[in-house]
């Protein structure tokens, strides 16, 4: 039973996708082994790589000791005071004093090598010992150097007198820290006349040196380092275990080369480089367990996540095959008669495939049904046309022919048609419903327009769109010019056509594009031109070329309206002045406004500036009370900045600036009575009075002024200015320039003499004061009068 229900489901999409997820699962597993192949070999070189660069910092290290250690073998070798000591034949007590000296000089040699640890010259035929300060016989030397108990003196003369010239042995030194031994780089003097051996060269190094450098790469690797002789006699190692003697360690022809050999028994791995100083070598060894831990962690970590992978490959597998099997069992259960159940055994896609098929056919039938609702479907094209929804499915090629919209050319332009007076117009059709009554407009604007465009040899579309009218002209054969003209007569001869219906339209009209894809820049174009109407005004004809800021224009970033006219204009509200106010506030706008273009951003922000001074200037009047004016009238603001056009705005502004200045002046009036006016009348005369009788004083300024009448200078400054509407220092300035003019005219005096006279102790001064006020210098004033 179930073999044959497993049999009738092989042609299911659930096997067939079994069967695709396995092949595909298969690349993964390739990839993954063939991964391991390459990381696993790139780990074994960065392995190598690590040793070998240990192994050479070893060596480095190593060498240098090495290094130092033979040049001072040579320098003692040729040192001049030797040779003359070992190979002359002088009297004995020369030769005392002759040692004496070369002892001096190994102090010097002592010093500058700082790293050798001990040196001495064997003396052969006077039985001596030449160490830095001092010569001993060679029993006293060795038991101060070398006498640590393992090694006897005959043991020590027979290394030194019969070991190969110029090689390294191990000797013992009792200074030598805890291992009590040190290296030693012998060289043996050559044989004088007689054929007598002469002398041998020890230098010594501590092996306590050595083992730092070792022990540092021991550490890393957990390998045993040695140091081997030409010979392959071990001289150092970091570890009391032996190196297999059966070990083959070659001379090698290239120094910085490092061998690395497997051990024979498997158990080790052996890296092995050759001194740059000498004939010794550098051999790490390191187990074959510890050398290749890294790698085996590769390759169980490799095993191990293939097979995880492999496990959620399974369950992955079995999880999204079923989830996405789900929408399509019940897609099938969806369309599937149920009736009919044998039709799921098969391949689901293709019964799918064949009921949307079905479901197609009767959408085509659907779409001839509503053929009825053309209009509305052929404006709904149009709105997507104009505001560029492209449809994936239908091209509007193919759409046009659908409502039988024949194209006569590839340019297009839009015209949008705004009613301004659309609720006046719906109160004059009573019996009809809204909906109704703007179907009727929108039906007597499209069949004008559309005529109208006819009339031109164009082909004209209208749509509603946003509470607007638009009408895509497609142009017939024309030139450009010829085009711009016919969309400019179109909207003036609708303009004046449908006036006959009580229509007040505002009408904006963009430029020529080319290509039906254009149409939706089109309309923006229309947008824009038809925001200006918040400029230009309504009931107007607005193109876009009139408003179209190019980039390549220097347009202004700002508007004019600075502070000093600002503040003026609030001078004049608190002053009451509604004349000069509105005389003030007219300048400014039409100074921004009767621009050929000005950016509708800019133009905002203007008109709330104003507000803002109408507001500023109502809280001054008020000083901080409950506000009664703004309190009575709380809508000012609002029914400003509802405003569609700068015209309406202006005329709010224009009826608000009316009632704050009629308060103001009420304001004024109640505050300055009688009393205060006259008596800031008789101050301003007593200060005039004051400056015409001390205008020649040189330190005359409004401080001094105020202490004459026990007040502060810049208090008296201010009501000197309320009342005469001048400032004081001004009119000081002024009287003397008046007083000087006058003895200009008489010609009696220089002009430094009638700077002095009136106040002034620098000519210099006077002469820029003078020009600044009257516009020429004292001098020329003088040759003109």
């Amino acid at each position: 039973m179930k073999l044959g229900f497993l049999w009738r489901k092989r042609k299911s999409i659930m096997f067939t996708w079994l069967i695709s997820y396995s092949a595909v699962l298969f690349v993964p597993m390739m990839m993954s082994i063939i991964i391991y192949m390459q990381s696993s070999h790139a780990l074994k070189s960065e392995i190598h790589r690590a040793n070998d660069s240990l192994l050479k910092q070893v060596r480095y290290t190593i060498d240098t000791q090495f290094d130092l250690m033979k040049r001072l073998n040579m320098e003692v070798t040729w040192n001049t005071k030797l040779q003359s000591l070992m190979y002359s034949n002088v009297r004995s007590s020369d030769d005392q004093f002759l040692a004496f000296q070369l002892v001096k000089d190994f102090r010097t040699y002592q010093t500058s090598y700082a790293t050798i640890d001990e040196f001495y010259v064997t003396w052969d035929q006077e039985g001596a010992i030449l160490r830095p300060g001092n010569v001993r016989d060679m029993k006293t030397a060795f038991e101060t150097i070398h006498n640590t108990g393992t090694i006897r003196y005959e043991q020590w003369m027979d290394k030194i007198h019969h070991a190969a010239s110029n090689q390294f042995i191990l000797l013992p030194r009792m200074e030598a820290g805890p291992s009590a031994t040190s290296l030693a780089y012998i060289t043996h003097l050559p044989n004088d006349l007689n054929g007598k051996q002469t002398g041998t060269v020890v230098v010594m190094a501590d092996l306590e040196r050595f083992q730092k450098a070792i022990e540092s790469i021991s550490g890393f690797s957990g390998g045993q380092v040695v140091i081997l002789n030409k010979d392959n006699q071990v001289l150092l190692s970091n570890m009391q275990a032996e190196v297999n003697p059966h070990l083959s360690l070659d001379q090698l022809q290239n120094p910085d080369q490092v061998v690395y050999q497997p051990a024979q028994n498997g158990d080790s791995e052996l890296f092995y480089i050759q001194s740059a100083v000498s004939d010794l070598k550098y051999a790490l060894l390191i187990p074959s367990s510890l050398y290749w831990e890294k790698a085996e962690y590769v390759r169980k970590f490799t095993y191990i996540s293939i097979i995880i992978s492999l496990l959620g490959a399974v369950v992955l597998t079995w999880f999204f095959m079923r989830r996405n099997y789900s929408p399509i069992q019940r897609l099938v259960q969806l369309f599937a008669d149920k009736k009919d159940e044998a039709r799921t055994d098969g391949n689901e896609l293709t019964f799918i495939q064949s009921m949307i098929s079905h479901t197609r056919n009767e959408k085509d039938q659907i779409e001839m049904q509503l053929q009825s609702h053309h209009q509305v479907l052929r404006s709904n094209m149009l709105n997507r046309l104009l505001k560029g929804r492209i449809d994936s499915l239908v091209s509007y090629e193919e759409a046009f022919q659908t409502f039988h919209i024949e194209l006569r050319s590839n340019y297009f332009a839009v015209i949008l048609f705004a009613v301004e007076n659309s609720d006046s117009l719906a109160s004059n059709l009573p019996g009809m419903h809204m909906g109704e009554r703007r179907k009727l407009l929108h039906f007597i604007i499209t069949n004008v327009v559309e005529e109208l465009v006819g009339h031109r040899q164009h082909a004209g579309y209208m749509a509603e769109i946003d509470d607007m009218m638009a009408c895509i002209v497609n142009f017939g054969e024309s030139e450009t010019a010829e085009q711009k003209a016919d969309l400019a007569w179109i909207a003036s001869e609708a303009q004046r056509f449908l006036t006959r219906f009580q229509m007040d339209l505002t009408i904006s009209i963009s430029g020529v594009h080319h290509g039906l894809t254009s149409v939706a820049e089109a309309y923006g174009e229309a947008l824009d031109a038809m925001e200006y109407k918040m400029v230009r005004g309504k009931r107007e004809i607005i193109t876009y070329d009139e408003v179209h800021i190019d980039e390549t224009d220097k347009l202004p970033l700002g508007y004019y309206y600075p502070l000093q006219a600002e503040q003026q204009i609030i001078n004049l509200i608190k002053a009451g002045d509604l004349a000069q106010a509105s005389a003030s506030m007219n300048e400014i706008m039409n100074r921004n406004f009767d621009k050929p273009l000005v950016s509708l951003t800019l133009a905002r922000c203007l008109i709330f500036n104003l507000v803002g001074t109408m507001v500023k200037a109502i809280n001054e009047l008020e000083d901080g009370a409950n506000q009664p004016l703004l309190g009575d009238n709380p809508l000012w603001m609002e029914s400003i900045l509802a405003c569609d056009t700068i015209q309406e705005m202006r005329q709010e502004l224009q009826l608000l600036l009316g009632e704050v200045c009629t308060f103001a002046a009420a304001k004024l009036e109640s505050n300055l009575t009688k009393e205060r006016a006259h008596a800031l009348k008789e101050l301003a005369e007593k200060v005039m009075r004051y400056v015409s009788e001390h205008y020649q004083d040189a330190n005359l300024n409004v401080n001094t002024i105020g202490e004459f009448f026990a007040l502060r200078g810049s208090y008296v400054s201010k009501l000197f200015k309320d009342q005469t509407g001048e400032g004081l220092l001004d009119y000081i300035t002024k009287y003397r320039i008046e007083q000087a003019k006058k003895m200009i005219g008489q010609k009696q005096d220089s002009i430094a003499d009638i700077a002095k006279q009136v106040g002034y102790n620098e000519a210099a001064t006077f002469i820029r004061v003078f020009k600044k006020y009257e516009g020429i210098t004292p001098g020329k004033y003088k040759e003109t009068h």
